[in-house]
């Protein structure tokens, strides 16, 4: 292995500050129905979005190597709907206590998460998370792998989200029709 040696200057690119951090409200098919608004941004890599915008680029526009971080932001009662993807998924609350919700051949199971308490969703688990503290609460993502791939949504959710007018392309890229 190559040391590097990186000045505070070389160092600065590696940095987002959390106040400077970009993200979008409007990023997957479930943003528009009821309990599903929610802020998403990408520190590093670029996790799994369905829109292509400027806003929802890395905060640290470096390559990641085999996983992506992001974080969360939602309001009390709101998070995102069952979906599954192709690698693992791990949740920390960082503001608030977030409950995180599975589907099983019984129906839906949850567990609630304090702030810095884990979680390592497997893959091909529908998963999905919400909020239930005050004020506005912030989840740290971590999804694994090079190639997070696109969101397996529950087929409960493309019908609902096709209601309001959002739907995906065959690449799994955002369309609203309404």
């Amino acid at each position: 292995m190559d040391v590097q040696n990186l000045s505070v200057d070389d160092m600065s690119q590696y940095v987002a500050r959390f106040n400077d951090l970009k993200g979008s409200e409007d990023s997957y098919i479930d943003d528009h129905l009821p309990g599903h608004q929610r802020f998403k941004i990408n520190l590093i890599g670029m996790g799994v979005v369905e829109a292509a915008r400027p806003e929802l680029m890395p905060n640290i526009p470096l390559p990641a190597h085999g996983f992506n971080l992001g974080m969360i932001q939602a309001e009390p009662g709101n998070g995102a709907a069952l979906h599954a993807h192709e690698t693992e998924e791990v949740f920390m609350p960082l503001v608030g206590s977030w409950t995180v919700v599975w589907m099983t051949e019984e129906g839906k199971k949850e567990i609630v998460l304090d702030p810095f308490d884990s979680i390592n969703i497997p893959i091909g688990v529908y998963r999905g998370f919400r909020y239930d503290g005050e004020g506005t609460g912030t989840l740290l993502t971590i999804i694994g792998g090079p190639e997070a791939g696109k969101v397996d949504w529950h087929p409960t959710v493309v019908e609902a989200a096709a209601q309001t007018g959002r739907t995906r392309n065959a690449d799994g890229e955002l369309m609203v029709t309404k």
